[in-house]
């Protein structure tokens, strides 16, 4: 359980900072915003996030077993609402905007005044109060975690789905029998040409990250989009040199099967090791209009956060190894 003076009052004044804007992201770029659980030990901090959650939130967080996986709940969904408020910059508006109630005095969309909503499979997306919010930008979310790294990633407009899986993580089962159960058969046939068992393993958890981040970009549930119905593929691409390759820098792409209908192949994927830990696996749609740049590799700018109190750009790091798909 979180530290019991969480839901108690403080005895030692604290007020969160200005959270501070981020850019957001151009076309054909994903920005990935991380938090370690482990860097955060301030039950006062922990407090001030609590209140950052809605009611139907906080009963959630509180109602979760184990001290561990209550901290990830609570980081998790104040991870969103800061991700979203940061690029949410709104600049000249006048006393009687529909959103002057809902915004501090730096213009900017309080976190605490998010609602979500999800669809009729259960993907959760922004539930807007009113309905003038032409101006905003249309960024669209997804997050994911393990005990270890919590991720949100974002874009303007392309849904996105994102996984991460710790690099270190072997499947209680044999990677094969695993595979031949919730793979397609082209997966498989790959990963019995790799006679390293430890190879195996990893692109296993390769694979497993770009298949749940295609599902929830899909936003349909793994119901509606199973594993075996769809191959990933890493594809080369013409105009690219050997030196090039060797960078990981290729293609990444997807195939439904022909009877599938709910699955579709205009999507990009990107892979990369953040942290030295962890895969992130990030999938994007497609915008119909950029007819031609279907090909094109994606951009991807990472930050670790602990929100209000630190923010690290890991983007051209050591600490972001790109893998493939990104340019």
């Amino acid at each position: 359980m979180l530290p019991s003076n969480l839901v108690a009052r403080r005895l030692v004044p604290f007020a969160l900072p200005s959270l501070p804007s981020a850019p957001l992201p151009s076309p054909r770029e994903a920005h990935l915003w991380c938090v370690k659980p482990d860097e955060l030990k301030d039950a006062s901090l922990l407090q001030e996030y609590m209140k950052i959650l809605s009611p139907c939130e906080k009963e959630n967080v509180l109602s979760v077993k184990g001290e561990v996986l209550q901290k990830c709940a609570l980081l998790s969904r104040v991870l969103v609402r800061t991700t979203l408020a940061r690029c949410l910059w709104i600049e000249g508006l006048s006393s009687g905007c529909l959103f002057h109630a809902r915004l501090d005095t730096d213009y900017r969309i309080n976190p605490r005044s998010f609602k979500f909503k999800k669809n009729r499979f259960g993907k959760p997306e922004v539930e807007w109060q009113h309905n003038d919010v032409s101006f905003l930008p249309s960024l669209q979310f997804n997050v994911s975690h393990t005990s270890s790294l919590i991720a949100c990633g974002i874009t303007v407009n392309d849904p996105i789905g994102i996984d991460v899986e710790e690099k270190q993580r072997r499947p209680n089962a044999d990677v094969l029998s695993l595979a031949s159960r919730y793979f397609s058969p082209p997966e498989v046939q790959y990963l019995k040409s790799l006679v390293d068992s430890d190879s195996q393993k990893i692109e296993f958890i390769k694979l497993w990250t770009l298949k749940e981040a295609y599902v929830k970009a899909l936003g349909r549930g793994f119901s509606g989009a199973p594993f075996r119905k769809f191959t990933i593929r890493f594809e080369t691409r013409g105009d690219l040199v050997s030196e090039k390759l060797k960078t990981g820098e290729f293609r990444i792409a997807v195939e439904p099967v022909s009877d599938h209908e709910t699955l579709t192949a205009n999507w990009q994927f990107a892979l990369a090791e953040i942290t030295g830990s962890h895969f992130a696996a990030i999938c994007m749609g497609i915008d119909e209009n950029d007819t031609g740049k279907e090909h094109d590799l994606l951009k991807l700018k990472v930050w670790k956060t602990l929100p209000y109190m630190e923010d690290e750009c890991l983007s051209d790091s050591e600490a972001v190894i790109k893998i493939s798909g990104l340019s």
